[in-house]
């Protein structure tokens, strides 16, 4: 299990003045994440959300002031050092980053790429890894013959779906996906969040979706968390929280979504 323990989160940067500004991104933010189930942390751009996710590898900028715990299987992440933290990531949390093009470089192949995750992080030849290939892919609703093309030459879901393969690689037991159905087509986001929805059914794998998008946050989801402002506003079962939200921005975005489904228009 993950589970975030009064996460904050403070980001610094320089002023035109040669000074220090910071910014409260994250603010006591508890949550946990199961492996065999799907969480959604939803909320609007600038809410936290990503802050949350990417604090759980370690990926936040040099700099950023961290307190509170975030502990897998009981050991804190916060308090690991960066070799300790690179046996992690790929092996045990993997992370599908925003844009699926930022998980891949122009030049090498979707094939080469997983071959040297598994390279890398497994030490498996290229051979043993070639092997690896048409197996993740079908996991990810993709292909193995499109392991031979670029990354410019995918559509944008099977980008996608490639990235959420190549976070697959090492068989980690959590998946972090941040924004993965941005800028695609409705069809091809409901088919992501399907695929999403089957490794954590049949695989046991633990997901955290993070999504601007309510909707699809709650129909993806077995608990949903809404963020505003840095903090958790509200948490439980998606179809509880549509029927009865207690939070006043929640009960904003619940109305304000369900006189769009009335309008005519």
């Amino acid at each position: 299990m993950i589970e975030i323990r009064n996460l904050s989160v403070t980001y610094s940067r320089m002023t035109g003045e040669g000074g220090n500004a910071s910014a409260d991104a994250v603010r006591d933010v508890s949550l946990a994440i199961e492996k065999g189930r799907l969480f959604a942390l939803a909320g609007e751009s600038g809410s936290g959300k990503s802050t949350v996710l990417m604090a759980i590898p370690g990926l936040l900028p040099r700099g950023t002031k961290i307190s509170g715990q975030i502990l897998l299987d009981g050991k804190d992440l916060l308090s690991m050092k960066e070799d300790e933290l690179n046996r992690i990531r790929w092996r045990r949390v993997a992370l599908v980053p925003q844009g699926a093009m930022n998980s891949f470089t122009p030049v090498i192949t979707v094939g080469r790429h997983v071959e040297e995750v598994l390279s890398v992080h497994l030490g498996l030849s290229k051979k043993e890894s070639a092997g690896r290939i048409p197996s993740l892919f079908a996991l990810a609703g993709l292909d193995g013959a499109l392991a031979s093309r670029y990354p410019h030459e995918l559509s944008g879901g099977q980008k996608q779906r490639a990235a959420i393969a190549l976070a697959l690689a090492c068989e980690p037991g959590y998946l972090l996906c941040d924004e993965p159905t941005t800028a695609l087509d409705v069809i091809t986001q409901q088919g992501i969040i399907t695929t999403l929805k089957r490794l954590s059914d049949e695989k046991g794998v633990g997901i955290l979706l993070v999504s601007h998008d309510l909707p699809l946050a709650a129909s993806a989801a077995s608990k949903l968390y809404i963020m505003k402002d840095g903090a958790l506003v509200e948490e439980g079962d998606p179809r509880t929280i549509a029927a009865h939200p207690r939070n006043p921005h929640t009960k904003a975005l619940v109305n304000a979504l369900l006189e769009l489904e009335e309008d005519p228009s």
